[in-house]
């Protein structure tokens, strides 16, 4: 029987700084918005918001009636 072979690994720094030159060359690859395109997309992202935030509250509002006032008028209380 042949005995396992070990592969031997790399030490922590030299994995770190290939990490970090990978990690250099990623970010190289990156398009970054324009300014337009960033403000585009933050204005969009308010209103999202908004509007999210305004179905929320219709639906706790709605869901107050129902489930907190509703059983109490049934109850007569």
């Amino acid at each position: 029987m042949n005995a396992p072979v070990e592969v031997a690994r790399p030490g922590l720094g030299t994995r770190l700084v290939t990490f970090y030159g990978d990690v250099v060359a990623e970010m190289k690859k990156v398009t970054w918005p324009d300014r337009p395109q960033l403000q585009q997309a933050t204005i969009q992202i308010i209103v999202f918001v908004l509007i999210l935030g305004a179905v929320i509250a219709l639906l706790d509002v709605g869901l107050q009636a129902l489930l907190v006032r509703l059983p109490a008028m049934l109850l007569g209380r």
